[in-house]
């Protein structure tokens, strides 16, 4: 039986409000509502900086049992110190997330595209030393990685290989743990607004499914977060993949528009 964790990147978006929140809506209630349409999300913030407990208290208080939340590492960490004397910050970034407990996902690694294999012994050696008690994914956005010497380097410490829907990088990735992290990107900026889907991807999310088909008798759970560069507005795209998967949906709660005739 695989568990299926479904959701956005991110979920503070000024355009969703009227199209996914209800207007008037405080923002400090959006964590809280979003977790009654999904049962997941990416948190982007945490990319910028380790969060403040108070606030990841709020996303664990906010949230109902089952809910899991997954964390981007930050980039002093991956991207400003490609993972070179960062063992300090990354403890501190870990002590801090665990406060979700068993709402906690996996912590995901994104290397920009400057990070090439060469990198290899850095994250060798920066794997090693992970609390393999938590879950955590890499992401690549350099094409070198893309061997299977990533697939054993990673399989051997079971870190999950994020498969990833982004301009220069193949989709497919190989298996290493008993998780697979999808994330679909789409191209940065081609949107002006982003409250509804803006071209159509369901042949895109057709090809993911057959995929995640393809792996999902080596798995125990699958992640999928949608980002709103993808389709123009990621809400509705989650849905059409749980859609395409069977499982079953739930619109947000908005007020129905009067009709004159």
């Amino acid at each position: 039986m695989v568990d299926y964790y479904i959701g956005t990147m991110g979920f503070s978006y000024k355009d969703w409000v009227g199209a996914f929140y209800p207007k008037g809506l405080a923002a400090r209630d959006y964590l809280s509502y979003y977790s009654r349409i999904f049962n997941a999300v990416e948190i982007d913030s945490t990319f910028y900086g380790t969060p403040r407990r108070e606030a990841v208290n709020r996303w664990e208080e906010g949230t109902p049992k089952g809910f899991k939340v997954c964390v981007k590492v930050p980039r002093e960490i991956t991207h400003d110190a490609g993972l070179v004397n960062v063992d300090n910050e990354m403890l501190r970034f870990i002590d801090t997330v665990q406060i979700l407990d068993d709402k906690l996902g996996v912590i995901l690694l994104q290397f920009p595209p400057s990070f090439a294999s060469s990198n290899a012994i850095h994250l060798s050696a920066f794997l090693e030393r992970l609390n393999m008690d938590l879950r955590f994914a890499v992401e690549f956005r350099h094409r070198s990685w893309y061997t299977s010497q990533t697939t054993e380097l990673l399989a051997k410490h079971n870190i999950c290989w994020v498969a990833t829907e982004f301009e220069g990088v193949p989709k497919e990735v190989g298996l290493t743990s008993d998780i697979l992290f999808i994330r679909l990107v789409g191209k940065h900026g081609r949107f002006n607004s982003h409250d509804r889907e803006q071209i159509e991807v369901s042949p895109q999310l057709e090809w993911w499914w057959q995929w995640i088909r393809s792996q999902a008798e080596m798995v125990q759970s699958v992640y999928a977060f949608i980002n709103d560069d993808f389709s123009g507005y990621a809400p509705a795209s989650v849905n059409k993949l749980k859609g395409i998967i069977g499982l079953p949906t739930v619109e947000p709660d908005l007020p129905k528009q009067m009709k004159l005739f």
